[in-house]
């Protein structure tokens, strides 16, 4: 068991390095994630398919984790400025693109305004140039109105964005749109500015698992 432990200690160790390096890459990053979840899983279930399930978790986060989004951070950046796009690199080493209410939808409508087709451009031009990379499209609401109406509106946001990526050429198969209403609040519905805040569509970007 002691042997166990000191081993898992040096492939966290060492897998930690590699994945956070500056410019390390998805295969880098999935190996070292996949050696710890197999040392784990081996530690855990102390047979072989404890240790194969640990690489496979461990893969998949390292993969992500792993990935490089530097030159996908600054384009996005650079195309989107003025727009108050937010692009933020997320915990689970997702990329984040947050585009605020002024930009996407009008009030309770799904239908994407103009202002908002030039930054979903930039999105789907990105995703045409990295085809390793996967997008999930999550509309939110403010609180205003009945919570299950928000619900659904949020969906067919989510929805409509997913479709006009897909229009732009996206595979179909690499876009997904979850709609989450209300309960996901960034700021207090109490105020219009909160409000305003929480009124968003946001896209997430991660490298997809091969």
């Amino acid at each position: 068991m002691k042997l166990k432990l000191a081993s898992l200690a040096i492939v966290a160790v060492l897998a930690a390095g590699c994945a956070t390096e500056q410019g390390t890459q998805t295969a880098i990053g999935g190996g070292a994630g996949a050696a710890v979840g197999a040392g784990l899983g081996n530690l855990i279930g102390g047979n072989t398919k404890g240790t194969l399930i640990g690489a496979a978790v461990g893969a998949a986060a390292g993969s992500a984790l792993g990935y490089n989004w530097n030159a996908i951070r600054g384009k996005l950046n650079k195309d989107t400025a003025g727009t108050g796009t937010q692009i933020t690199e997320q915990p689970d080493g997702s990329l984040k693109v947050n585009i605020p209410s002024q930009v996407t939808f009008d009030t309770d409508s799904s239908s994407i305004k103009p202002s908002f087709r030039s930054v979903l451009d930039q999105v789907a031009q990105t995703l045409s140039q990295h085809p390793d990379v996967a997008a999930t499209v999550v509309g939110h609401t403010d609180s205003t109105g009945n919570p299950n109406y928000n619900m659904q509106l949020s969906q067919r946001r989510a929805q409509s964005v997913a479709g006009y990526l897909g229009d732009r050429g996206v595979a179909r198969g690499r876009l997904a749109a979850e709609g989450r209403g209300q309960t996901q609040p960034v700021a207090d519905n109490a105020t219009e500015a909160g409000r305003q805040q929480n009124r968003r569509v946001e896209i997430f970007l991660k490298p997809i698992q091969g």
